[in-house]
């Protein structure tokens, strides 16, 4: 660093005009997106890409315009966003409450552990014909893919999680006569919130993936059909809008739940 640069870095923090670590990491979070989306751009322009194949960012945008400006784009949102919020409440709670008890109960860990072991390798997409075949080509079948896609990360860390507290916390909140209840809520989930909330990311990024999976087949409405129609009708600007979208939601999701774990989590995030 220059001593011109050591000046002014000097004078901009005597000014107050000091940007906090939280802050540089939240610009960087939007930055890298963007960056790609540049270099993106001018491959396309330049030819370095088959635009055939990978056509130019502004005019992904283009169509993306006209799909908002329709109604098409936010009716498909809206059917996978409700999709994955009733998937996380069937397949995230449970995986919360249960990950906590096996946590806590040896016996129960011995019971479930091998069950958890042998199912959570199985490939989701593998059983889509079974719960179609359960559930019918209508929504539970949709929820129920995500809720799967999101109950093992969130179960396997919560477990993890409650394991990694300290023997001597349990023993404290006893010797003071806490019950089973009390433990859990002032020693279990607190203690083991960091590894939960790693979980819940996992489990979101899972579920977005598969319920874009499961709209493919036997779906009128949602980001993945909206892909699939566009493959059928070989609308490759149309394919992008909805991947686009989705990682747009991955963004989103990380940002927003990197901010709840700075707020439930705070120790760690002053790591």
């Amino acid at each position: 660093m220059t001593e011109a640069t050591q000046n002014a870095t000097r004078a901009f923090a005597r000014k107050g005009f000091r940007i906090s670590r939280g802050n540089v990491d939240r610009i960087m979070n939007i930055a890298s997106p963007l960056g790609l989306l540049l270099l993106w751009e001018v491959a396309a322009r330049l030819g370095w890409i088959d635009v055939r194949f990978f056509p130019a960012p502004s005019k992904i945008f283009a169509v993306m315009m006209q799909l908002i400006d329709n109604g098409q784009l936010w009716v498909h949102l809206k059917a996978s966003m409700y999709r994955l919020f009733w998937g996380f409440v069937w397949g995230g709670v449970p995986a919360l409450v249960l990950g906590v008890a096996m946590g806590l109960n040896r016996t129960l860990r011995a019971l479930v552990e091998p069950i958890v072991s042998a199912t959570y390798p199985i490939p989701k997409s593998a059983i889509l014909p079974l719960i179609l075949l359960i559930f019918g080509l209508g929504e539970p079948s949709k929820v129920v893919m995500v809720a799967i896609g999101l109950f093992f990360p969130i179960l396997i860390n919560t477990i993890a999680g409650v394991l990694e507290i300290q023997k001597i916390y349990f023993d404290v909140s006893r010797n003071f006569g806490a019950d089973r209840l009390q433990v859990f809520r002032t020693v279990a989930l607190p203690g083991a919130m960091p590894l939960i909330m790693t979980g819940v990311k996992l489990g979101v990024g899972m579920g977005l993936i598969l319920i874009s999976l499961a709209e493919m087949v036997g779906a009128k409405s949602g980001l993945g059909y909206m892909m699939w129609n566009a493959w059928e009708i070989l609308s490759v600007e149309t394919m992008y809008v909805g991947l686009i979208v989705i990682a747009a939601l991955g963004v989103l999701f990380t940002v927003l739940l990197n901010e709840l774990e700075r707020w439930l989590v705070p120790w760690k995030a002053a790591r």
